[in-house]
């Protein structure tokens, strides 16, 4: 059930990087048509730091894996179409969803649909509906643990109908802050630049946002850039944020209801995959094999990687970013700035750290379910 309108959710704009595992899930799902034809190979992405360029060469360094550019919001298209071509029933716009008696083994859902209430009886309930739906919300506040750390800027980004600056991504350290040059296709770009979190949408001109990249893109790009008018342009806020447990008796949270990352890592909807290929292969196992006892597993198993992914994106975010207040995590600004260069320093500048970014950026491989 969806709370918005199908051309709603089609028209959000999300992330688009695919692990190598996600990406096989996928396939496996037997939904990767479209993403094989127009799905662009990423072999590897670029850091410039300081004006200098060094690529991870994520093939090389992980002996095979890659990622994949493909728009989340086409994997949500390739998803609903195989949804409505199997006959499943989808509930678009529904009103007062509630969740019941999920800690019991006869959980149910309600919700307000075309002037009448409908009741859903479960076996079990995937809580998908983001940081600021029912599901995490159902779980008592005394039986979860929420850690959260919300970071002193935000990514203003910018859709357009322009072809990409680079084959491939470019995260941007310099002396006037973070920025990201990205894809979504041959012929459409992503762009972030990293913005207080007092600056407004309205205040940033088309104009001054592609004035502002190119003094932060390395100057051979910033040379090639072709800009164009947005078609899309938002300010996000940057938190880390996970709940524990992720389940409540029959309810399982999966996604952005149990955990948030900042986007440097590209970890945000591949943490969902790995959610969804988790709780998949325990109800495999509880259906297929009658294992009663598989789904009590899911948070133990899921929580491993969401940490592995907090952490990442974490230090991703600590080394690429300015932070321009008197003291983080702890130590003076000064002193924070020259634990991070001299960190970043070593990571791009050996092979043996850049090894520890590649096989971090392409993904932990999914945990077997014994």
């Amino acid at each position: 059930m969806e709370r918005v309108s199908p051309d709603y959710v089609l028209g959000r704009i999300r992330a688009g990087i695919l692990e190598q595992g996600f990406v096989d899930l996928v396939r496996e799902a037997g939904v990767n048509q479209r993403m094989d034809k127009e799905g662009h190979v990423h072999d590897g992405f670029d850091i410039a730091y300081y004006g200098k360029r060094y690529r991870i060469d994520l093939n090389k360094l992980t002996e095979g894996s890659t990622v994949m550019c493909y728009g989340q919001t086409e994997i949500t298209r390739d998803l609903m179409a195989a949804r409505e071509a199997s006959g499943l029933t989808s509930f678009y716009e529904s009103q007062d969803v509630q969740l019941h008696n999920v800690d019991s083994d006869a959980p149910q859902v309600t919700l307000f649909k075309d002037g009448e209430t409908i009741t859903i009886d479960c076996d079990y309930i995937a809580g998908c509906d983001g940081f600021h739906g029912i599901s995490r919300q159902t779980i008592p506040q005394e039986k979860r643990t929420e850690h959260e750390r919300v970071y002193p800027f935000g990514w203003l980004g910018v859709l357009a109908d322009v072809p990409p600056v680079s084959d491939e991504l470019i995260y941007c350290k310099t002396e006037r802050g973070f920025a990201l040059a990205s894809m979504r296709s041959s012929t459409r770009s992503r762009y972030y630049l990293q913005v207080p979190l007092t600056d407004k949408v309205e205040n940033w001109s088309d104009e001054a946002f592609w004035d502002e990249l190119k003094k932060r893109l390395p100057q051979d790009s910033a040379n090639n850039l072709i800009t164009g008018p947005s078609i899309e342009k938002s300010i996000a806020p940057l938190r880390s944020f996970v709940c524990e447990p992720m389940q409540w008796g029959n309810l399982f949270l999966v996604g952005d209801a149990a955990h948030i990352v900042p986007p440097t890592g590209a970890k945000g909807l591949n943490l969902a995959a790995s959610d969804v290929s988790t709780l998949y292969k325990l109800l495999q196992k509880r259906y297929a094999q009658d294992d009663r006892e598989a789904p009590k597993r899911y948070s133990e198993i899921a929580l491993r990687r969401v940490w592995h992914g907090e952490r990442f994106s974490w230090w991703m975010s600590n080394m690429l970013h300015d932070f321009d207040q008197g003291e983080v995590n702890g130590m003076d600004k000064v002193t924070f700035d020259r634990f991070m260069q001299s960190e970043l320093d070593f990571y791009l500048t050996h092979e043996e750290g850049q090894k520890v970014i590649a096989r971090q950026y392409v993904g932990m491989p999914y945990e077997a379910v014994e």
